[in-house]
């Protein structure tokens, strides 16, 4: 599993109004005197930072109204756009007419970050700059031909220049930025200066705002937090918003109030988006005025993420100096959250489905009463490692089911809502595993983004070591089969040295060099570049020889060739599964020829009725559909000590795109279950198909499934009665049930399934040695079982 880049907050929010101002300073400008005034349908706002990071929308737009008593028909006319100093015009095509103050929206180019646009009137493609550059409605649809003085050309409509463009109405508005658009002031004013006409601020695809500002609304925090997800005051100006600051980012700060309400529902502290760095200090005592925004964060997770409510457009004022309040503690002898719920009272969008806000029960609730307040957790237990995003989840003392070695145990019926993710906005975050603690109360402020509730100190917390050393298992016995499954985390030539001979010592030191180890996630022999190459004879080699290299035994390797680019994973890489398998053992892999990367192995019958396979090694019902983009299973038949083993190594489809647990939507959408039901229904079949033969076969089903012990997944492939299979991760006690720590959550998403015959003489074990680290060779923990095989004849 993998997460995408992550952009730092804060994104923006979704209003802009007059004027910006700074420490309670309005920035004024002076108009200039009006050219040609556009008398009907002028340009209200601009933004080029569509689908970058950071970024509050998915694509750029430009934003028209009509400012005349009657319908404007726009057919025949068009957007058109320039780089700053560029004279090379790109075309949006624009239809329909625009009736009287209406707004209408021209959707251009985009990418992946931010959340969805608005309905567009119009779409076009042109990939705006998010910094600057020149935008002209023209009354006909041929392209402009100037570098510069465009805004003069009798076809053109009106006209903005902004950030350091060469050509303007008068001057350039300000330069922007991912997260900044320019609009006007009053949407019904054009004086053609484009300076003066427009500010910069937090975009609003089809919305109109700025004009006469309405009479601000007095409010304290706790009034604008309310008890729900969504401020009572959403869209209107408050004014009178008194508090200390708290804390402050790069583009804004939080502040709280020093006289709560004493309502544990409303929050007393919420972030005020200055768009700028702040010139206020931590310690300020304040009086804001300003309007109540509610903001989803963009980037991975979009529409799926909750909103934050905020003061945007701010005017501040500083009226002295106060003490920062206590932290509220977090934990025993403070706000305890709930110990199994996230929500249990939403059926979908939890913004508008929710029957209540239950703080005391439901951990979504409890944390969203926090947001934006300056809290303390004392000695934070660490549940996951330190990710590459700087995250560290954490729990306080006394929480979950805990896992042996301090991680927190993900369930069916508790998804651990006492976790809480401390992340490096604003100090950075130590190196940290499994098991460690943090020094002290940590303190810091409350946030969300990226579908979890984010708390962020100002300072970096010291770690108190928790000793946690990587695990090693026993070596087999001489009667044993050890059958190893190891994801190793899209290996190809091109990781170098030192991925291979880490993965090496796990084979030989933290596994015992298995007899036979299944192996997800190899890659071809040029990794991610996208050349046709499907052959991993190399990376494959690579990995055989390291592990000698490391003291261990000689293996040999089976595989298929993937069709070319066919089964997800990174686009040119070609993932696939595979066996490595021992040769200075009494093992052998039976190799029969027939295979390949569409051919399905099917299960034959020798003379005394033993099953085979067709082809060894063999894919798993290639042809079906439940492997579209995923790795198709690969099937080997083997004899130890001259008994036959059937091993089947998968790699299920992930669970990229299922809802966030601590997102919008309640109770989570696992929109990618599915298709692994799919994919564990056809290797159940096959797995029937043998077992039809022979009921005593002995089998064993591994791989990383990606999909939990108590998954329907996992239960489909268990199937039912004599022929059930033994999903040996369900055999272990909680603490130890988990091959895998995802934002702080252990969990199993690694699986050996076998067959009723070999349970007796199991020894199973996953191997901690990944997981729960930051310095990972994998993000999966390997895991083996240790087997007597049976001779056919015994039922």
């Amino acid at each position: 599993m993998s997460a995408l880049n992550r952009p730092r907050r804060r994104l923006g929010a979704l209003a802009v109004t007059t004027s910006l101002f700074a420490s309670g300073l309005a920035v004024a400008i002076a108009a200039a005197p009006a050219q040609a005034v556009s008398a009907d349908v002028v340009i209200t706002e601009v933004y080029g930072g569509g689908g970058n990071s950071g970024a509050p929308y998915t694509n750029d737009f430009v934003e028209l109204t009509n400012n005349s008593s009657a319908p404007v028909d726009v057919s025949g006319w068009s957007i058109q756009y320039a780089s700053a100093a560029g004279a090379s015009w790109q075309v949006t095509k624009l239809t329909g007419s625009i009736a009287p103050g209406a707004a209408y929206l021209i959707q251009e180019g985009g990418g992946a970050s931010g959340q969805p646009m608005p309905t567009p009137n119009v779409t076009g493609t042109i990939p705006m700059s998010a910094t600057a550059g020149k935008v002209a409605l023209v009354t006909n649809q041929t392209a402009l031909a100037c570098g510069s003085g465009c805004h003069a050309d009798p076809a053109v409509r009106d006209y903005v220049g902004f950030g350091t463009a060469n050509d303007s109405e008068t001057a350039p508005a300000p330069g922007l930025s991912n997260t900044t658009s320019a609009a006007r002031s009053n949407p019904k004013q054009d004086t053609d200066n484009n300076s003066a006409d427009f500010v910069a601020g937090n975009p609003s695809p089809g919305t109109l705002t700025g004009g006469p500002a309405e009479p601000p609304v007095d409010a304290k925090i706790h009034d604008i937090q309310g008890a729900a997800h969504r401020s009572p005051l959403e869209g209107k100006r408050v004014g009178n918003v008194t508090g200390v600051v708290t804390a402050k980012s790069g583009n804004g700060f939080w502040f709280q109030d020093t006289q709560p309400d004493g309502n544990p529902a409303t929050s007393e502290g919420i972030f005020v988006f200055t768009s700028s760095a702040p010139t206020v200090a931590v310690g300020d005592a304040l009086n804001v005025e300003g309007t109540v925004a509610e903001f989803r964060p963009g980037g991975s997770g979009g529409t799926t993420n909750l909103t934050t409510t905020e003061l945007t457009n701010p005017k501040i004022t500083v009226t002295g100096t106060a003490a920062v309040p206590a932290p509220t503690i977090v934990g025993a002898g403070g706000r305890v959250p709930p110990s199994t719920v996230i929500d249990d009272d939403s059926k979908g969008d939890v913004e508008t489905t929710s029957t209540a806000f239950d703080p005391q029960n439901d951990g979504l609730d409890f944390w969203e009463s926090l947001e934006g307040m300056w809290l303390g957790i004392n000695q934070p237990e660490v549940t996951g490692p330190t990710s590459s995003f700087r995250e560290i989840p954490v729990v306080p003392a006394g929480s979950g089911v805990r896992t042996v070695r301090g991680g927190i145990l993900l369930q069916k019926s508790d998804s651990n809502p006492e976790r809480v993710m401390l992340d490096d906005v604003l100090a950075p975050m130590p190196d940290a595993k499994t098991g460690d603690k943090l020094a002290g109360v940590v303190t810091g402020v409350l946030d969300y983004s990226f579908g979890n509730y984010k708390f962020l100190p100002p300072t970096t917390p010291a770690v108190i070591d928790g000793g946690l050393k990587r695990e090693v298992t026993k070596p087999s016995s001489p009667a044993q089969l050890s059958v190893a499954t190891f994801n190793v985390e899209n290996l190809d030539p091109n990781d170098g040295d030192a991925k291979f001979d880490g993965l090496a010592q796990v084979v030989v030191r933290n596994l015992a060099a298995p007899d036979i180890v299944g192996l997800e996630e190899v890659q071809d022999n040029d990794g991610a570049i996208n050349s046709g190459t499907t052959a991993a004879d190399k990376t494959l080699n690579l990995l055989t020889a390291a592990i000698v290299k490391a003291g261990g035994p000689k293996y040999a390797w089976r595989q298929i060739d993937p069709v070319n680019n066919a089964e997800g994973g990174e686009p040119g890489g070609n993932i696939r599964v595979a066996f490595l398998y021992r040769t200075d053992k009494p093992l052998k892999f039976v190799d029969t020829p027939g295979g390949g990367s569409t051919v399905a192995t099917t299960i034959t019958t020798d003379r005394a009725g033993r099953p085979h396979l067709s082809a060894s090694p063999g894919r798993v019902d290639p042809a079906n559909p439940a492997w579209a983009a995923t790795r198709v299973p690969l099937a080997g038949e083997f004899k130890w000590h001259g008994k036959t083993v059937f091993v089947v190594v998968n790699h299920f489809s992930s669970k990229g795109g299922d809802d966030p647990l601590w997102g919008r939507f309640q109770p989570p959408v696992q929109s990618s279950a599915p298709k692994r039901h799919q994919q564990a229904t056809a290797v159940r079949g096959f797995v029937d198909q043998i077992l039809a033969k022979d009921k005593g076969a002995n089998i064993v089903v591994l791989g990383d499934l990606n999909d939990f012990d108590w998954s329907q997944t996992a239960d489909i492939l268990v199937g039912s009665g004599k022929t059930a299979l033994v999903d040996l991760p369900r055999t272990l006690p909680l603490p130890e049930r988990y091959s895998y720590v995802f934002e702080g959550n252990s969990q199993i998403l690694d699986q050996i399934l076998i067959s009723q015959n070999l349970r007796l003489a199991a020894s199973y074990d996953v191997v901690h040695m990944n997981a729960e680290f930051p310095d990972q060779i994998s993000d999966h923990d390997p895991q083996v079982v240790k087997l007597i095989p049976l001779p056919s004849w015994v039922r």
